[in-house]
């Protein structure tokens, strides 16, 4: 059966447009884009998942392969697909810096590790909350959740050359505050009582100047915040929650900009 150029651009384009999103949110999205991943298998996931979305996505726009039209929709697609992923990152990145910020406090800036995911050196404590977070993750099905979502942005967002706007990109910058703020607020007891104990060490260093305050406060301070940070895990479920909450909730308001 012959095909005609504009038969064979569009019957590319209901397979191309979607999975150029696709790709991108694997490329950026936390689990999918970790360095132990490779770059075929995230292919091959892109484009098993658009295989399947292919039939209940809403019909495709037609276009020229050489317009820049076209290009200008490719990189719609990119940038709406990795945006998703970016917002996902930010749930596991707030308990990175929640790590970070703890680590400073209790004595253990200093114990750093590469981090495989990413490659980048990190505390050892921001290790630790971010694996937390990656089984918590997949063992409530987030990672279900946002695919899903995922879906839904064709219909919310179609393939379009205007589903892109400066309210979207606004939108993502603002949360880096979001991002500390949420780390802040999960290490703020932590902080305040690691203050309360420094300042019960110059109080005794100043009752009894004989005391080599070098010598007990860094181990005090670092079991001190060794329990804060044992008591805190047994709130780190409600904590993930919360998070979780807000960052879907986000996903849902960015797409519906």
């Amino acid at each position: 059966m012959p095909l005609t150029g504009a038969e064979l651009t569009a019957w590319i384009g209901t397979f191309l447009w979607p999975f150029f999103r696709v790709g991108a949110f694997f490329m950026a999205a936390p689990i999918f884009s970790a360095n132990m991943v490779p770059a075929p298998i995230r292919i091959l996931l892109a484009f098993a998942l658009t295989l399947m979305l292919m039939p209940l996505l809403p019909p495709m726009p037609v276009m020229d392969g050489l317009s820049p039209q076209t290009w200008i929709l490719v990189a719609q697609q990119i940038l709406i697909g990795a945006s998703l992923g970016f917002i996902v990152q930010l749930l596991f990145q707030v308990f990175v810096v929640f790590g970070q910020l703890v680590a400073m406090q209790i004595g253990m800036g200093m114990a750093q590790m590469a981090d495989p995911s990413s490659g980048i050196n990190v505390t050892v404590l921001s290790q630790y909350t971010l694996i937390m977070t990656n089984l918590v993750f997949l063992a409530v099905g987030g990672h279900l959740v946002v695919i899903y979502t995922l879906a839904e942005s064709f219909t919310v967002i179609p393939v379009s050359t205007e589903g892109f706007t400066r309210d979207h990109a606004w939108l993502i910058a603002i949360q880096g505050g979001w991002l500390f703020a949420g780390a802040l607020l999960m290490a703020l007891p932590i902080i305040i009582a690691k203050l309360v104990v420094n300042v019960a060490l110059g109080v005794i260093t100043r009752a009894s100047p004989q005391l080599n305050i070098f010598v007990i406060g860094f181990p005090t301070m670092m079991i001190i915040g060794l329990i804060e940070l044992w008591i805190w895990s047994s709130e780190y479920l409600f904590h993930f929650d919360r998070m979780a909450r807000e960052i879907f909730d986000l996903m849902r308001i960015w797409l519906e900009l």
